[in-house]
C-alpha cells in the first residue's frame, strides 16, 4: 500500500503532502495521569524485525551526545524513517514539578512545536520524540516527517506511542520527553536519567496526531499504523 493510503486508513490521523524544502529524582505522586505502557497486537519483536536493514536516508552519521563518535544513521523505507540510539531526556515545555529551571540545567520553556492552544508542549505527560534541526545531514521534513508525526519507540519488550514534538542539536539524535521515558521504565530524571543504548525510533512517514498533545489519538494512530507496517502495508 501506498504510503499516503496507509496514513489514511487511521482515523483521526491528518495524513501530510511530503514537501522538499532536555528534575525532581523519580518517585512523587503525579497530579496528571502519567503515560501508559501500550501493550497492543504488535510486539516489540515484530517492529524490530522490520527495521532490521538500514538503508541511510540521512548523508553521515548522528552522534548519540556531545563529543561521542558519529556513529548513528537515519534510515529509511517507503513507510518509515528510524534509528537506533540512546534515549537522553527531554524537559522543555511548559514547566511542572518534575521540568522547570531548578530541576534541569538546560531547561527550555519552549519547544519547537505547540500545542493547539498555542502553548508549548508539556514533557512531563506527553510522550514525545525529538529530532534534529533540519541540516545537510538530514532534513526530517523531505522524509514526510513534521510536529505530530507518529513515532513508535521501542526499548526491550516495550512499545510506547509517541509524537514528533522537539528538536534538537542539528549532529546528535536519541532524546524523548520525559513522559516517554518514564512509560518505557526508563530513569526520567533530565540530570541524571536516560539510557545509553538500546532504544529505537521508528517514525511513520506522512502521519499526523491532531490536535499534537491527543495522547490517546496517537496510541490509536500508532497501534494502526504499526499493524499495517507489519503486515506490509
Amino acid at each position: 500500500m501506498p504510503v499516503q493510503s496507509l496514513a489514511l486508513a487511521v482515523a483521526g490521523v491528518t495524513v501530510l503532502a511530503p514537501t522538499m524544502l532536555h528534575s525532581t529524582p523519580f518517585q512523587q505522586a503525579r497530579t496528571e495521569p502519567p503515560a501508559v505502557r501500550q501493550g497492543g497486537s504488535v510486539s516489540a519483536a515484530d517492529l524490530l524485525a522490520e527495521v532490521g536493514d538500514c538503508t541511510p536516508v540521512s548523508h553521515g552519521k548522528y552522534r548519540s551526545d556531545q563529543g561521542a563518535s558519529a556513529t548513528i544513521p537515519v534510515c529509511g523505507t517507503d513507510e518509515v524513517v528510524f534509528w537506533k540510539a540512546d534515549m537522553d531526556i527531554d524537559c522543555d515545555g511548559q514547566p511542572g514539578i518534575r521540568c522547570n529551571i531548578t530541576t534541569d540545567p538546560y531547561f527550555s520553556a519552549s519547544t519547537a512545536f505547540a500545542q493547539s492552544d498555542g502553548r508549548p508542549l508539556n514533557s512531563e505527560t506527553l510522550p514525545y520524540v525529538v529530532v534534529p534541526v533540519p541540516s545537510t545531514l538530514w532534513d526530517y521534513r523531505a522524509h514526510g516527517v513534521r510536529g505530530g508525526s507518529v513515532v513508535a519507540v521501542v526499548y526491550g519488550d516495550q512499545v510506547q506511542y509517541a509524537v514528533v514534538g522537539d528538536t534538537g542539536p542539528a549532529d546528535i539524535i536519541g532524546e524523548a520527553s520525559y513522559a516517554t521515558a518514564e512509560a518505557l521504565g526508563i530513569d526520567p530524571d533530565p540530570r541524571s536519567g536516560g539510557t545509553s543504548s538500546g532504544v529505537t525510533y521508528i517514525v511513520f512517514k506522512d502521519s499526523r496526531v491532531t490536535p499534537i498533545e491527543d495522547r490517546k489519538a496517537a496510541v490509536a494512530a500508532g497501534e494502526a499504523l504499526a499493524q499495517q507496517f507489519v503486515n506490509g502495508g
